[in-house]
């Protein structure tokens, strides 16, 4: 398989999108008499994210874009390259919405009973994921998918101060997706990440005579705002929901199932008795 990776990196290479985005920004930068270390406080990012914006390895939120263009006096230009390059990321463009939003949320909550979550995902629990999609990807989509998710994932080490909350269902561990090593794997790396202070698991036994998630997965993201919006994905699509009322539903429904599953304790328990096995 050719590789769509920097070299001793896991983020993409820039696509010749990104890149014209990245040399617009920087031209509009310059032109308004900034440096990189001076744009960051006044459009809130820091340096090291304008620089990686500016490479074109960074895809840009949508509030970095909004700030930008208001600070850099941009005439819309930004927004509209973001837009013209929004679907060459490796993510389902149904998805790509949910994803830059997942960029600046606070609170992450997700219930998944299909497949381990893409933020918990190993390389080779994605890439088994990914050659068994039909129809088949080729070997260019899959490192491209590949890299757009080792990307997404850094989340997880970069917004300390956002709290993610995953309740996954057991029997996603006891599937066997892409063999025993695979699954020892993604089994580590998910003990690995519940130590971390901002990240709170859940599992939902396999034998549960009530349970309030029976609809199907769906994910819950508060923004900086603090505005709630919620995601569900079904075979050939998703659907990015930002009305209250059905926010408030899922909210009711994911409180019940946090009552449902496995205490945190117990949970990890649990991965470590697997692992063992």
């Amino acid at each position: 398989m050719t590789s769509s990776s920097a070299p001793g990196t896991n983020e993409p290479e820039p696509s010749e999108g990104l890149k014209a985005f990245g040399a617009a920004l920087k031209s509009f930068r310059k032109r308004a008499g900034y440096t990189q270390e001076a744009l960051g406080p006044e459009i809130g990012y820091s340096t090291h994210f304008i620089a990686s914006v500016e490479q074109g390895r960074r895809f840009p939120p949508p509030r970095f874009v909004d700030q930008a263009e208001a600070t850099l006096d941009a005439f819309g230009t930004l927004r509209l390259i973001v837009h013209q390059v929004s679907r060459q990321r490796g993510l389902a463009s149904w998805f790509l919405r949910w994803a830059q939003l997942e960029q600046e949320a606070i609170t992450l909550y997700t219930y998944e009973c299909r497949l381990i979550p893409g933020l918990l995902q190993t390389p080779a629990y994605a890439e088994a994921v990914f050659v068994a999609r039909l129809p088949p990807l080729g070997d260019d989509q899959i490192q491209a998918q590949l890299a757009a998710r080792a990307a997404r994932q850094k989340l997880l080490t970069e917004r300390p101060n956002t709290a993610y909350s995953f309740i996954l269902e057991e029997h996603l561990f006891l599937r066997g997706m892409g063999g025993t090593s695979v699954t020892q794997g993604v089994i580590d790396r998910v003990l690995e990440l519940a130590e971390r202070r901002n990240i709170e698991l859940q599992i939902m036994p396999l034998v549960r005579e009530s349970h309030a998630g029976l609809d199907g997965p769906f994910r819950l993201l508060e923004t900086p705002s603090n505005k709630w919006f919620a995601y569900c994905e079904g075979q050939r699509g998703g659907q990015l929901v930002s009305d209250a009322k059905e926010i408030s539903l899922l909210q009711k429904r994911y409180a019940r199932m946090r009552s449902q599953a496995l205490s945190f304790e117990e949970s990890v328990s649990l991965l470590e008795r697997m692992r063992g096995a």
